[in-house]
């Protein structure tokens, strides 16, 4: 099974892929938050750039995922990639934000089949480069993803990522499983699954009702538990104190390069959100304190007790 470090807006960018590249099991590949180029040129925010800044990436297979429903802009965001040194990159049809899908871009794309195939006749002719696409079954119905993977099928696609779920649906509900069974049966295309394989079990089960399918992607579930790919493949979580040593070069690392407090205490509660439910103890007693946190020290002495007092939950 090959692994894909999903890119979550915010979460998963240059700093968090490499510090937890340091301590855990390398996924095969890491996706990007996406660019979402503007106007002219690439037009790609300091942040952006950075994030894709080759020396940020050193020993990492990083995909640049782009945002636009614009072919020029797509083309000149590539073509500055590859001038990086990149090979491949991926076009987000899933992003289910209302501010996105109101302009066209993300899931809402899925809902213009026809300007979709145009864009995607234009992207392939204007680029010599690997193209993914990371995307989502419709908009507001099933039934739609049996023309969106029609169009698909016509273009020589790097691979295709399919998220099984609605855009109506955001989050919520559980993933449309038979949907994507039913693409393996017949897409010619490479088909890799993302969605809600958060635990070792999940994935194993996986693996037994899609043993065609060689690659998932993986977001949520890492967040959670930075260690689930130790834990799928070789059946051990690893020690608390692996992950003290992550969350501490983190937190350095983030301090490094935010300007002041306010910005890296959002970024770790942002982490704890979802790495607060591997310690046993966590909602009950630290994720309120977590919450109302407003300076580092409180931060830090919050943190300390956690690694000191609890346990980490079973992830089986």
């Amino acid at each position: 099974m090959r692994y894909y470090m999903a890119p979550l807006e915010g979460i998963t960018g240059y700093i968090y892929r490499n510090a937890y590249s340091t301590y855990f099991k390398r996924f095969d590949k890491y996706f990007t938050p996406f660019l979402a180029p503007h106007g002219e040129k690439e037009r790609l925010t300091h942040r952006e750039r950075n994030d894709v800044a080759p020396e940020h990436n050193e020993g990492l297979y990083v995909v640049p995922q782009i945002l636009t429903n614009k072919s020029s802009e797509f083309i000149r965001v590539a073509n500055y990639l590859q001038g990086l040194g990149y090979d491949e990159v991926n076009l987000n049809l899933g992003c289910p934000s209302g501010t996105v899908v109101s302009k066209g871009k993300g899931a809402g794309f899925l809902a213009r089949p026809d300007e979709l195939k145009q864009f995607l006749t234009e992207i392939f002719d204007g680029i010599d480069m690997k193209i993914s696409i990371k995307t989502r079954i419709g908009m507001y119905d099933t039934t739609e993803f049996s023309e969106l993977l029609d169009i698909f099928e016509q273009f020589p696609l790097e691979e295709l990522i399919v998220h099984p779920r609605l855009r109506e649906e955001f989050y919520t509900g559980s993933p449309h499983r038979e949907v994507f069974h039913d693409a393996v049966s017949h897409a010619k295309n490479k088909l890799c699954y993302n969605g809600d394989l958060f635990l070792k079990g999940q994935l194993d089960a996986f693996k037994q009702e899609e043993p065609n399918v060689e690659q998932v992607m993986l977001g949520r579930g890492v967040l959670r538990n930075p260690g689930l790919l130790q834990l799928a493949e070789e059946g051990c979580m690893p020690d608390k104190m692996l992950i003290k040593e992550f969350h501490d070069k983190l937190y350095g690392d983030y301090r490094d390069v935010l300007p002041g407090d306010r910005p890296t205490l959002f970024k770790m509660k942002e982490l704890w959100f979802y790495m607060g439910t591997l310690f046993a103890g966590w909602e009950e007693t630290y994720a309120k304190q977590m919450r109302k946190c407003n300076r580092l020290s409180d931060y830090e002495r919050i943190v300390k007790q956690i690694f000191k007092n609890q346990f980490l939950e079973n992830y089986l």
